[in-house]
């Protein structure tokens, strides 16, 4: 059997320590380096300010960013709502149709956690999914509900982060 013939999974990496994105950044690249094919739906990150964004796609994945030119904190705008439920709508899409070998929904738990998307919409999406895809949810604030549909959860823990000593994000290794 080829690894294409092989069943699709769901992983989730979450929680509040550093490393979600980069673990399914690092999945990305396992899975263009096996021939596959990956896109990448980012629900809160916009442009290309990201170092990974940019060495992702010179390896063959797709991006696709529908967040805005801002963060998110507290409560999000109607703008964010739907740039969210846009990025949903487009996930949707993707992980439905068999065309990609690896679909990562990068940020999708915090806009659950912030309640710019409803968690019974993202159940039906898991289950809808394609059989041989492979499905990566990232972010913090995972519902546990979740948990249940996915075959890998992983959460990541913050023991010690520099910002608690005042250091700020650093290009090229917080982002």
């Amino acid at each position: 059997m080829s690894w294409k013939d092989r069943l699709g999974l769901v992983h989730i990496y979450t929680g509040n320590g550093k490393g979600k994105t980069t673990s399914a950044f690092g999945l990305a690249v396992r899975m263009l380096g096996s021939g596959g094919r990956v896109i990448i739906i980012q629900f809160l990150k916009a442009g290309r300010a990201y170092g990974e964004q940019v060495k992702i796609e010179e390896c063959g994945a797709v991006i696709e960013s529908f967040g805005l030119p801002k963060f998110v904190h507290g409560k999000p705008s109607e703008e964010d709502i739907k740039a969210a439920k846009r990025a949903l709508e487009r996930a949707g899409e993707v992980t439905s149709s068999g065309e990609w070998d690896l679909v990562v929904l990068d940020e999708l738990c915090v806009a659950l956690g912030f309640g710019m998307l409803d968690v019974g919409e993202v159940k039906e999406l898991i289950k809808k999914k394609a059989p041989r895809t492979e499905l990566v949810l990232t972010g913090r604030y995972c519902p546990e509900e979740l948990f249940e549909l996915a075959d890998y959860v992983t959460e990541m823990r913050e023991i010690k982060h520099p910002y608690q000593r005042g250091v700020l994000a650093r290009r090229g290794v917080e982002y």
